[in-house]
């Protein structure tokens, strides 16, 4: 049996947490997507809660991690998951 737990790390607060506890936005070529199943390629970040998203919003800091503009309705989407899983 495999008992080891992925932990990956947010963004914003810099806590570990649990790889499917969290919110992963990858950069796949040129587009920006929300991977809900965090097996999408590319370039990602993960994000924890939706208080750190707001803040990652705010300072517009997943963009300058991810190198790349992610619009209104790509924003809207995660809160809309952030606050499924909670």
């Amino acid at each position: 049996m495999n008992d080891k737990v992925n932990v990956r790390m947010c963004t914003v607060c810099r806590n570990m947490h649990p790889k499917n506890k969290l919110l992963r936005i990858a950069k796949i070529n040129d587009s920006v997507v929300l991977d809900k199943n965090y097996k999408s390629g590319g370039r990602g970040l993960y994000i924890c809660s939706e208080e750190c998203f707001k803040k990652a919003t705010e300072n517009k800091k997943v963009s300058r991690a991810i190198k790349f503009f992610i619009d209104e309705s790509l924003f809207e989407e995660a809160l809309e998951i952030l606050n499924g899983k909670r």
